[in-house]
Protein backbone atom coordinates (compact mmCIF):
# COMPACT_ATOMS: atom_id res chain seq x y z
CA UNK A 1 0.00 0.00 0.00
CA UNK A 2 3.00 2.16 0.58
CA UNK A 3 4.35 1.96 -2.52
CA UNK A 4 0.97 2.86 -4.16
CA UNK A 5 0.90 5.75 -2.68
CA UNK A 6 4.54 6.78 -3.20
CA UNK A 7 3.38 5.72 -7.32
CA UNK A 8 0.83 8.01 -6.78
CA UNK A 9 2.03 10.78 -5.24
CA UNK A 10 5.54 10.76 -7.36
CA UNK A 11 3.59 10.34 -10.93
CA UNK A 12 1.17 13.23 -10.04
CA UNK A 13 4.61 15.16 -8.92
CA UNK A 14 5.98 14.53 -12.50
CA UNK A 15 2.61 15.26 -14.42
CA UNK A 16 2.79 18.97 -12.31
CA UNK A 17 6.30 19.48 -13.43
CA UNK A 18 5.91 18.64 -17.21
CA UNK A 19 2.66 20.55 -16.88
CA UNK A 20 4.77 23.55 -16.10
CA UNK A 21 6.91 23.49 -18.66
CA UNK A 22 4.86 25.92 -20.83
CA UNK A 23 5.83 29.51 -19.57
CA UNK A 24 2.63 31.62 -19.21
CA UNK A 25 1.98 34.25 -21.94
CA UNK A 26 1.41 38.21 -20.34
CA UNK A 27 0.74 41.15 -22.46
CA UNK A 28 4.59 41.62 -22.77
CA UNK A 29 4.03 38.83 -25.81
CA UNK A 30 1.38 40.14 -26.85
CA UNK A 31 2.40 41.93 -30.46
CA UNK A 32 2.11 45.81 -30.29
CA UNK A 33 0.19 46.50 -33.65
CA UNK A 34 -3.84 45.49 -33.07
CA UNK A 35 -3.98 44.94 -36.64
CA UNK A 36 -1.38 42.63 -36.94
CA UNK A 37 -3.76 39.70 -37.48
CA UNK A 38 -6.09 41.22 -39.26
CA UNK A 39 -4.86 40.94 -42.57
CA UNK A 40 -4.68 37.07 -41.92
CA UNK A 41 -8.71 37.52 -41.75
CA UNK A 42 -10.03 34.89 -44.39
CA UNK A 43 -13.48 36.11 -45.54
CA UNK A 44 -15.77 32.88 -47.08
CA UNK A 45 -15.89 32.62 -50.50
CA UNK A 46 -19.52 33.48 -52.63
CA UNK A 47 -20.25 29.38 -52.58
CA UNK A 48 -19.67 28.90 -48.63
CA UNK A 49 -21.97 31.97 -47.98
CA UNK A 50 -24.82 30.97 -50.25
CA UNK A 51 -24.57 27.00 -48.93
CA UNK A 52 -25.02 28.40 -45.41
CA UNK A 53 -27.96 31.42 -46.62
CA UNK A 54 -29.81 27.63 -48.10
CA UNK A 55 -28.98 25.87 -44.85
CA UNK A 56 -30.49 28.51 -42.71
CA UNK A 57 -34.12 28.79 -44.68
CA UNK A 58 -33.82 24.64 -45.43
CA UNK A 59 -36.89 22.90 -44.36
CA UNK A 60 -34.78 21.00 -41.55
CA UNK A 61 -33.84 24.68 -39.74
CA UNK A 62 -37.42 25.30 -40.29
CA UNK A 63 -38.33 22.44 -38.58
CA UNK A 64 -35.60 23.09 -35.44
CA UNK A 65 -36.64 26.67 -34.41
CA UNK A 66 -40.83 25.12 -34.21
CA UNK A 67 -39.55 22.37 -32.38
CA UNK A 68 -37.37 24.98 -30.19
CA UNK A 69 -40.33 27.04 -29.81
CA UNK A 70 -42.48 24.28 -28.28
CA UNK A 71 -40.09 23.02 -25.82
CA UNK A 72 -40.09 26.58 -24.37
CA UNK A 73 -43.56 26.45 -24.18
CA UNK A 74 -43.77 23.48 -22.46
CA UNK A 75 -40.94 25.05 -20.19
CA UNK A 76 -43.32 27.66 -19.34
CA UNK A 77 -45.65 25.72 -18.70
CA UNK A 78 -44.17 23.49 -16.38
CA UNK A 79 -42.48 26.78 -14.74
CA UNK A 80 -45.66 29.04 -14.75
CA UNK A 81 -48.49 26.48 -14.11
CA UNK A 82 -49.56 27.46 -17.54
CA UNK A 83 -50.19 30.94 -17.13
CA UNK A 84 -48.50 32.85 -19.90
CA UNK A 85 -48.09 35.76 -17.36
CA UNK A 86 -44.61 36.57 -15.67
CA UNK A 87 -42.52 35.26 -19.40
CA UNK A 88 -39.03 36.87 -19.37
CA UNK A 89 -38.82 39.45 -21.86
CA UNK A 90 -35.72 38.53 -23.90
CA UNK A 91 -37.19 34.66 -23.79
CA UNK A 92 -40.40 36.16 -25.49
CA UNK A 93 -38.45 38.29 -27.58
CA UNK A 94 -36.37 34.83 -29.18
CA UNK A 95 -39.67 33.09 -29.63
CA UNK A 96 -41.37 35.40 -31.50
CA UNK A 97 -37.52 36.04 -33.55
CA UNK A 98 -37.24 32.10 -34.04
CA UNK A 99 -40.93 31.97 -35.23
CA UNK A 100 -40.49 34.54 -37.52
CA UNK A 101 -37.07 33.32 -38.83
CA UNK A 102 -38.73 29.93 -39.26
CA UNK A 103 -41.77 31.78 -41.59
CA UNK A 104 -40.44 34.39 -42.90
CA UNK A 105 -37.65 33.86 -45.18
CA UNK A 106 -35.00 35.87 -46.18
CA UNK A 107 -36.30 38.43 -43.50
CA UNK A 108 -33.96 40.75 -41.27
CA UNK A 109 -35.81 41.23 -38.48
CA UNK A 110 -35.10 42.19 -34.88
CA UNK A 111 -37.24 41.60 -32.06
CA UNK A 112 -37.44 43.45 -28.31
CA UNK A 113 -40.26 42.54 -25.55
CA UNK A 114 -40.73 44.24 -22.88
CA UNK A 115 -42.29 42.84 -19.34
CA UNK A 116 -45.84 43.55 -20.12
CA UNK A 117 -46.18 40.87 -23.24
CA UNK A 118 -45.33 43.03 -25.58
CA UNK A 119 -43.22 43.00 -28.46
CA UNK A 120 -41.76 45.10 -31.38
CA UNK A 121 -40.62 44.12 -34.49
CA UNK A 122 -38.47 46.15 -37.08
CA UNK A 123 -36.53 45.26 -39.87
CA UNK A 124 -37.07 44.61 -43.65
CA UNK A 125 -38.85 41.66 -45.21
CA UNK A 126 -38.58 41.32 -49.00
CA UNK A 127 -42.44 41.06 -49.65
CA UNK A 128 -45.58 42.88 -48.52
CA UNK A 129 -47.34 39.77 -47.75
CA UNK A 130 -44.42 38.69 -45.53
CA UNK A 131 -44.28 41.77 -43.75
CA UNK A 132 -48.57 41.06 -43.28
CA UNK A 133 -47.56 38.06 -41.57
CA UNK A 134 -45.42 39.41 -38.91
CA UNK A 135 -48.25 40.23 -36.50
CA UNK A 136 -50.60 36.96 -36.18
CA UNK A 137 -47.04 34.85 -36.34
CA UNK A 138 -45.99 36.50 -33.15
CA UNK A 139 -49.37 36.32 -31.46
CA UNK A 140 -48.42 32.82 -31.43
CA UNK A 141 -46.48 32.76 -28.90
CA UNK A 142 -48.23 32.23 -25.62
CA UNK A 143 -47.17 35.89 -23.40
CA UNK A 144 -47.43 38.11 -26.28
CA UNK A 145 -50.01 40.50 -25.64
CA UNK A 146 -48.90 43.47 -28.25
CA UNK A 147 -46.97 43.53 -31.14
CA UNK A 148 -45.71 46.67 -32.59
CA UNK A 149 -44.39 46.39 -36.19
CA UNK A 150 -42.26 48.70 -37.10
CA UNK A 151 -40.64 46.52 -40.28
CA UNK A 152 -40.18 47.86 -43.69
CA UNK A 153 -41.26 45.56 -46.96
CA UNK A 154 -37.91 46.21 -49.56
CA UNK A 155 -40.52 45.15 -52.63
Amino acid sequence: MKKLTLLFISSVLALGTAACQQPAKTSADAPNDATANVNQIQTPSAQSTEAAKEDAQSQVRRDQLNADIQAREQRNNIANAGASTNRNPGDLASQVRSKLEANIPNGALTVEGDKNGAVTVTGTVPKKAQLAKIEPLAKEIKGVTKVVVNAKATE
